[in-house]
């Protein structure tokens, strides 16, 4: 199943490690140097036409993509579930 995170950008519901909410998990020091280390290597996705509110993380087979989404954490978990998917 998938899991749509908008502006186009589809997931596979298998591959996600977390999803996450951008206003608390940037409060930690260490989150924002891995973010910046992640965007400077490109390997941030931006799923977002306007502020992000989400990261999430999915898992490829030689290591993870990174999608900053607009669609809010708790968004995301409910079309999760009413596709019967249950993160």
């Amino acid at each position: 199943m998938y899991l749509h995170l908008g502006n186009n950008c589809i997931v596979r519901k298998n591959s996600i490690v977390g999803i996450f909410d951008l206003d608390t998990v940037t409060w930690s020091h260490r989150t924002r140097e891995t973010l910046a280390m992640v965007e400077q290597a490109g390997q941030v996705e931006n799923a977002a036409e306007d502020l992000p509110r989400s990261l999430v993380i999915c898992s490829l087979g030689s290591g993870q993509r990174y999608i900053l989404s607009q669609i809010s954490p708790a968004t995301l978990q409910k079309r999760s579930e009413q596709s019967g998917l249950g993160l």
